[in-house]
């Protein structure tokens, strides 16, 4: 057996003691390298403010008594390390399920002090390879067909092995080359029974650290994980975004063989290009490496600011340049989604940044953010102003890009009692990812200015008074019940007010009261109108409101 196949046996041995441990003994396990982190923590403070000598008399010895049980869970090797890098092997060391949570982690700068996400950037990113008879076995399960009928070949050298799934080239029986991505044997149980793990951990972690919001981290992470091993649903993804696509030619997403795919096997097309940063990407024509950049740029705005639906695990390697030059998209298993009042909000906000207007940038963020316990808004929002408007007097992509401008405002709200949606990191990934790309094809890349002209024309879009007449085409079924309703209101409105008109004044405050009614319906009104709804409600409860003021002077 070649050293090669020795390390894959003894990957898929590690592989198999992780899916192996029952419920109660992965409990066990994951208890212990959770104290282990408690304690080890405190022994990584214990070192650094001892080393620089804020530490000292009854408080040091304190701090070691409460340490001392630590080196029972903290083994020999993580004890000097700092507290990041044992997090980090901590991690690899529980298995798939942990290493992908810290890939997760490592985006969240805004909840996360820095020298943890940098450090988590160093997970493992190629897990124990698969041998490719127990994945055939698992595609003619999951396809109830031999493989033999349906491929000519499969490359036993994987393409990649993460946390997840594998990836192969194949050749199906029609000579087409495919990429076959089939999701790791017990993986899915194994991130189902720990994501019952993580929750009970996250409640924990709640009361020890609620500043870094332990509970809503684990939580996006299943529901984001989970959604991950059923490729069903990355084979619904991809066909969304080449709809959403169609009209855009040059930017292009797999083709999904529906025949040859299920749950845990996913077949699709094989994008024979470069990435970004492979050398034959650098060698094209400076006009042609403008044209991606600009393709680029558009397919982001274009998925973040319309469609609300973008590929939320975007960096180098899974976007392709493939001859045209076409820009290919791959690797659609996570996405994101905006609904619409927040991609809006979103909308308003990367416009207000790339025109230069930190004040409304800063507004639209703060509004966008969601108050915690002592939250202090008008803080945060001073800060996000001098944070935009210092970007704006010197942005480059090596000291202050744009990324980097977002990802410090999230960090600040950190700071001042302010948390935001999970969706907004990872808009700022794949902005970060596209400025990244475009600083390599093309050194001095400004990502505001090229942002510009494709934030104008979604304006454009957005307010055309065809969509506008579309948008308010969708109230009409609300428009015709409330006109149905409309006499049955104004019947059971004058029916109030004939009430209070037959009782007698007996306080000289009691005249108030149909003030007070006609205030209400007032106020009411209007935030109905706030809300678009359809002109029948809004109009018959003004007309309550009117009524009720004349009857009652």
């Amino acid at each position: 057996m070649s050293n090669e196949d020795l390390l894959r046996s003894r990957g898929y041995e590690i592989m198999r003691t992780w899916k192996s441990q029952g419920l109660f003994r992965r409990m066990l396990v994951t208890w212990r390298h959770f104290l282990g982190l408690l304690f080890g923590a405190l022994l990584s403070q214990l070192k650094a403010r001892t080393e620089d000598g804020t530490l000292k008399g009854w408080r040091r010895l304190a701090l070691w008594i409460a340490a001392l049980p630590g080196r029972l869970f903290v083994s020999r090797d993580l004890r000097n390390e700092p507290f990041p890098v044992q997090f980090r092997r901590r991690l690899e060391r529980l298995g798939p399920t942990y290493i992908k949570l810290g890939q997760i982690l490592s985006l969240r700068e805004d909840l996360l002090p820095k020298p943890i996400t940098d450090e988590l950037k160093h997970l493992l990113n190629r897990l124990p390879v698969v041998p490719l008879p127990i994945l055939q076995d698992i595609i003619e399960k999951d396809l109830k067909r031999p493989v033999g009928f349906m491929f000519l070949s499969i490359d036993p050298i994987p393409l990649g092995s993460a946390s997840i799934g594998q990836t192969h080239t194949a050749m199906t029986v029609d000579g087409e080359r495919v990429i076959l991505k089939v999701v790791k044997p017990g993986i899915r149980e194994t991130l189902e029974r720990d994501a019952k793990l993580l929750r009970m951990l996250g409640g924990v972690a709640q009361l020890i650290i609620p500043r870094f919001q332990p509970r809503q981290l684990v939580n996006e992470f299943c529901t984001y994980t989970l959604r991950e091993v059923d490729l069903r649903l990355e084979a619904e993804n991809a066909e969304i975004f080449a709809a959403h696509f169609q009209d855009v030619p040059d930017v292009v997403f797999p083709r999904i063989y529906k025949k040859f795919s299920g749950r845990s096997v996913l077949c699709m097309e094989f994008f024979d290009g470069v990435t970004p940063d492979q050398p034959g990407a650098l060698e094209l024509p400076e006009e042609q490496r403008r044209h991606l950049t600009d393709l680029g740029a558009m397919a982001i705005i274009r998925m973040l600011y319309r469609d609300g639906f973008f590929h939320a695990d975007l960096h180098s390697a899974n976007l392709v340049i493939l001859p045209g030059p076409k820009l290919g998209f791959i690797d659609l298993g996570m996405v994101g989604r905006l609904d619409e009042d927040l991609r809006r909000a979103l909308m308003y906000y990367y416009f207000a940044l790339v025109m230069g207007d930190g004040e409304n940038a800063a507004r639209y963020l703060t509004a966008i953010a969601i108050p915690g316990p002592g939250a202090n808004p008008n803080g945060f929002r001073r800060d996000a102003v001098d944070i935009a408007n210092r970007w704006k007097r010197g942005s480059n992509f090596s000291d202050f890009s744009l990324g980097q401008l977002i990802l410090q405002s999230l960090s600040r709200g950190a700071e001042h009692g302010m948390y935001f949606p999970v969706e907004l990191v990872l808009m700022v990934k794949a902005l970060v990812t596209f400025e990244g790309v475009g600083n390599v094809l093309l050194p001095g890349f400004d990502v505001a200015e090229v942002s510009k002209k494709h934030i104008r024309n979604l304006f454009i879009h957005q307010f055309s008074p065809m969509r506008i007449f579309t948008e308010g085409m969708r109230g009409v079924p609300d428009m015709v019940d409330a006109m149905a309703k409309m006499p049955l209101l104004v019947t059971d409105g004058l029916r109030v007010l004939e009430k209070f008109a037959r009782q007698p004044t007996e306080s000289p405050l009691s005249g108030l009261r149909g003030t007070l009614i006609a205030g209400s319906c007032l106020v009411a009104g209007a935030v109905a109108m706030g809300f678009r709804a359809p002109w029948p409600v809004w109009s018959t409860l003004f007309v309550i409101a009117f009524i009720l003021a004349v009857r009652r002077g």
